[in-house]
This record gives structure tokens, sequence and C-alpha cells, in this order.
């Protein structure tokens, strides 16, 4: 099982964002273990360019990076998925996208950055949060020891990382 290669789908609503950079971020953090991917229930149909700014400033791809729909992680032939997470925050009145079947998932809800409105350093601050958010429970995921894990132990640990905050830094 050390040579396996899981496949992540982060879901979000617009996949605009946080799904988008928290792929990004798996996608170095997971040093070849973890193949990342994104989606949303209802994307917005382009990368918010505070996203793009923000995997920049953290020394993450930024390119290449699509808004699409979930739909196609469901069609003949995609990719099965190891784990999937859902990052947006129903906290804050968000339909969160359903994904139904037998895989481990958990919700990390983090509040959308994109939909902070007012000056640009605000916008900033919002964005760079919601990585700090993202950079820590996907560490957290990244060191969770797989190979030994039982189900019921997972998914408990998937679930509490999803109730941790940032790291200081």
């Amino acid at each position: 099982m050390s040579d396996k290669v899981f496949n992540v789908l982060f879901l979000c609503t617009g996949n605009s964002a946080r799904s988008i950079m928290a792929e990004s971020i798996l996608n170095v953090e997971g040093k070849g273990r973890f193949r990342a991917f994104s989606a949303g229930s209802h994307p917005k149909g382009a990368v918010h360019p505070w996203a793009i700014r923000t995997l920049e400033a953290l020394n993450c791809p930024s390119s290449g990076f699509g808004s699409k729909s979930w739909d196609v992680f469901a069609e003949p032939g995609a990719a099965h998925m190891d784990f999937i997470f859902t990052v947006c925050d129903d906290a804050a009145g968000e339909a969160c996208p359903v994904w139904l079947g037998h895989l481990a998932t958990a919700h990390w809800g983090i509040e959308d950055p994109a939909a902070v409105e007012g000056l640009e350093v605000e916008k900033g601050r919002a964005f760079a949060q919601a990585a700090r958010y993202l950079r820590n429970r996907i560490s957290l995921f990244v060191n969770l020891p797989l190979a030994t894990i039982d189900k019921l132990s997972l998914q408990e640990q998937l679930e509490e990382i999803g109730r941790t905050s940032p790291s200081a830094g």
C-alpha cells in the first residue's frame, strides 16, 4: 500500500477558490503520494484571481486550473477517488455538494474568501486565511498513517482535521 497514489477530490460550490487552492497545495504537500482534483456543484467557470495570487505567494502551482462541475468525476472512465473533502462553509449558508458512495469523506468547511467584499487588502487577507486553514489541514492529512489505520479511525481523524484551525504563521 505504500506505493499507492491516492486520488483526492476537493469539492466546493463554485470551484473558483478554496477547492482550487486545496488541489494545488495537496499536489505539492503530498509529494507524489497524492493526486488532487477539484470541482464544484455550481462552478463559476473561472478561477478567482486572488486564488491564483495566493497560490503564487505560497510557491504552489497557479496555472492550468479550471472551474468545473463535479459531474466530470462521475462519468464513465473517470478516476476513482480515494478521498473526497468538501471545503464549502455550510455555516455561512452555502449549499455544500453531496457526494454519495462508499468513500472516505469529510467536511473541512472554510469561509468563502471569494465572498469578501471591500478593499483589495481585505480580499487578500481572506484568501491568505483560507490558504492557512487548507495548508494546515492538508499537512495533517498527508501525515496520517494511511497504510496502517483502520477505516473507522481514519474517518474520525479526517473529521477531526476538519475542525482544526490554521497554524500560526
